[in-house]
């Protein structure tokens, strides 16, 4: 029923995990994160099996294993997923906590149900706050009511005494439909909108809603979503799929609860389609929105994959991501640079496949004499060609036929190379650097930014019916 996960990159830490039907187990992303090898032995045996990562989602913080022998699965009770807890029910919570080498189980009651920051992803989701004590170890452990799983521990609050927080069945049920229908894990889905209450009277006159109207004005609007073709800032968004949404951007949830509509939003398949309703110029619109995951231009993390770089004469160039910027320390929104920060923050991409390319260090030769200090600026063009992403800058420089080879820099800075010559020097600086490659392994195995299966799909809503729920 409950494992013990171990992997190499924490060998002396005891993980959970738990059984589900299908001969699956669940436990936490972060449990997994950039394994190498994974074995995992059932409570009370001492025997380790070898485990296979079937589906990793690192936003909800969940993954999902696999075992072949058959002996694992012998005398196996796979857990039921149940429903989501209310306020104040008890929960037990199951895991390997610090202090002792057994199973632990710990009480606690539910006191909140709000999207919450996910720490491992970065991400903003449903989660149930509780009571009890989840420390190390706890994670990927089942919370339990009676016989069924109500959630799964992943984190708890820093600088507070006994408030943790475990990962509710919808959140699960998403996660494992992904992989079921997908073959993979995809994402949750948003509308691509940044969105202000509309709680002044002042501003709702303003808007021309009338009295007893409610709901959030639309600030801006993701260029890369099929929202962006339907609704505009200023807009008013009155409802999601016929749920009405109050002027401080909740609906309605379970007895006299509420809950922000992006949850509403996020538990949408990649693909679907959701009603929105909108207030323009005082005259109600209804528009059919396909939804899905966004891709930030600036990626949140990293795991499960090496950095992506391009080596050229001793110029070093890598996509700009948060990890990337980690390197400056804890807080490196403070001490990393303050125009990579802000993009990294805050800038959105234009273009499918679009990365910020960085020139992130020079590797000093003659080749490049002069030019050491531009290091930590983007890349803008290369030989007056705006560039999109690495691939894209990689096939430039293999592709050139002229003489020279220029790279504009962000500031009007530029650097200009003979292409021959800068060429032979690339293969100088490495083997003096000792660098194995010059491009890494995934530029050589497929294009840069290529489309999820879901955003392949034909949009079935046809343009100019801009007033008709298509």
């Amino acid at each position: 029923m409950i494992i013990d996960e171990e992997t190499v990159t924490l060998p002396q830490l005891k993980l959970f995990g738990f059984v589900i039907s299908g001969r699956r187990i669940i436990t936490n992303a972060h449990v997994v994160a950039d394994q190498t090898f994974v074995k995992v032995r059932k409570h009370g045996s001492p025997e380790k099996f070898k485990a296979q990562v079937k589906a990793v989602g690192h936003e909800c913080d969940l993954a999902l294993l696999t075992v072949e022998e058959e002996e694992f699965w012998d005398g196996m009770q796979p857990l039921e997923l149940g429903n989501i807890p209310f306020l104040q029910e008890s929960v037990a919570v199951v895991g390997y906590p610090q202090g002792g080498d057994n199973i632990s189980v710990t009480g606690g009651v539910v006191s909140r149900v709000e999207p919450t920051q996910y720490v491992h992803g970065a991400s903003h989701l449903m989660a149930i706050q509780i009571d009890a004590a989840i420390n190390p170890g706890n994670s990927g452990g089942p919370a339990l009511m009676e016989d069924k799983v109500v959630g799964v521990a992943f984190q708890n609050l820093a600088n507070a005494e006994n408030i943790g927080y475990i990962i509710p069945v919808p959140i699960i049920e998403h996660f494992l439909e992904d992989v079921e229908e997908k073959g993979k894990y995809v994402g949750f889905c948003t509308l691509g909108l940044t969105c202000q209450a509309t709680e002044n009277a002042h501003l709702r006159e303003h808007l021309k809603m009338p009295p007893g109207m409610t709901g959030v004005l639309v600030s801006k609007v993701h260029p890369l979503t099929d929202t962006h073709r339907w609704i505009k800032k200023d807009d008013v968004v009155l409802a999601f799929d016929g749920c009405p949404i109050a002027n401080d951007g909740t609906v309605h949830f379970r007895n006299k609860e509420r809950i922000t509509f992006d949850h509403l939003v996020s538990m949408k398949k990649a693909g679907e389609a959701g009603l929105v309703q909108v207030l323009r110029d005082g005259k109600e619109h209804e528009f059919m929105v396909k939804l899905g995951p966004i891709r930030p231009l600036v990626p949140i993390h990293q795991f499960d994959r090496l950095p992506s770089f391009f080596i050229f004469a001793g110029f070093v160039f890598t996509p700009l991501t948060q990890p990337y910027l980690h390197e400056y320390g804890d807080e490196w929104y403070n001490t990393s640079p303050r125009r990579l920060c802000d993009r990294a923050l805050y800038a959105t991409p234009k273009k499918f496949g679009e990365q910020i390319v960085v020139l992130s260090q020079v590797l000093v030769d003659d080749i490049n004499a002069g030019y050491e200090r531009l290091a930590e600026l983007q890349v803008k063009k290369v030989n007056d060609v705006d560039i999109l992403n690495l691939g894209h800058l990689r096939q430039m420089v293999d592709d050139c036929k002229e003489t020279s080879i220029r790279f504009d820099l962000e500031d009007g800075r530029v650097v200009v190379l003979n292409y021959q010559a800068a060429r032979e020097a690339s293969f100088r600086i490495l083997e003096r650097h000792r660098i194995p490659v010059l491009v890494s392994k995934d530029l050589l195995e497929s294009a840069v930014g290529d489309l999820e299966d879901w955003e392949k799909a034909d949009d079935t809503c046809e343009d100019g019916v801009a007033e008709m729920v298509c």
